[in-house]
């Protein structure tokens, strides 16, 4: 890529990995179609991406630090082992894409929706997580200790061996999740969607703090009635 200067973003255009290579250093795509592109590989430190759409692209392996994506579409995209540390996700789209093994380390997602993305062996410390959907999604191992997680659903997620202790809920669903091996020890579950909650799964709260809503609600599934 040439070298970066004050260049004016590039607006409305079909790009492919020939352009984007062609392009200098740090540069903002605006309304741009990068719909399977293959980036795979490439150094993008730094560019800005508003309004793009990325389905289907794939960014396998490439370097994404400082990356910004504002109201992005990037379904299905293929990110594995890609590198997104400081990157800032924003009301962006990127249901059923894949993360795993990416590495995520000061990245921000706010207002985002991952339904049904592949997040495993993520590489992540100090990730943050804001009102965004993991709907369906793939989380296994993730570490949320001590985080406070604000709308965050995770309903129907697999979120087996996670780490949620000490946490706190605002306003977040664990409905119907998948809980093998997760830990929640001091947790505090009270702002959390319980709904759909096993029998075989409440052993798993144990030493975390709910409501008394959430415990008649658990009570309920052995027929006994909290007054």
């Amino acid at each position: 890529m040439r070298e970066p200067f004050d260049a004016p973003p590039v607006r409305d255009r079909l790009l492919t990995r020939a352009d984007i290579e062609a392009l200098p250093s740090g540069t903002t795509l605006i309304d741009c179609d990068l719909e399977e592109a293959d980036l795979s590989r490439l150094d993008l430190s730094g560019w800005s991406f508003e309004r793009c759409n990325l389905r289907r692209s794939g960014l396998r392996g490439a370097k994404l630090e400082r990356t910004r994506w504002q109201s992005c579409r990037g379904p299905f995209a293929m990110l594995v082992g890609s590198d997104l540390g400081e990157a800032v996700f924003a009301a962006s789209d990127f249901n059923n894409a894949s993360f795993k093994r990416s590495t995520v380390e000061g990245a921000r997602f706010s207002g985002c929706k991952l339904t049904g993305a592949d997040l495993t062996d993520l590489k992540a410390v100090e990730v943050h997580f804001e009102e965004t959907l993991f709907i369906g999604a793939k989380l296994r191992r993730h570490i949320f200790r001590k985080v406070a997680l604000k709308w965050l659903d995770f309903s129907q997620a697999d979120l087996r061996e996670c780490d949620f202790r000490l946490a706190t809920f605002e306003e977040s669903s664990l409905r119907e999740a998948i809980l093998d091996g997760a830990r929640f020890e001091g947790a505090d579950l009270r702002g959390a969607d319980l709904g759909g909650l096993r029998l075989a799964d409440a052993g798993r709260f144990r030493g975390a703090v709910i409501s008394r809503d959430q415990a008649a609600q658990l009570l309920d599934q052995l027929g006994l009635k909290v007054l």
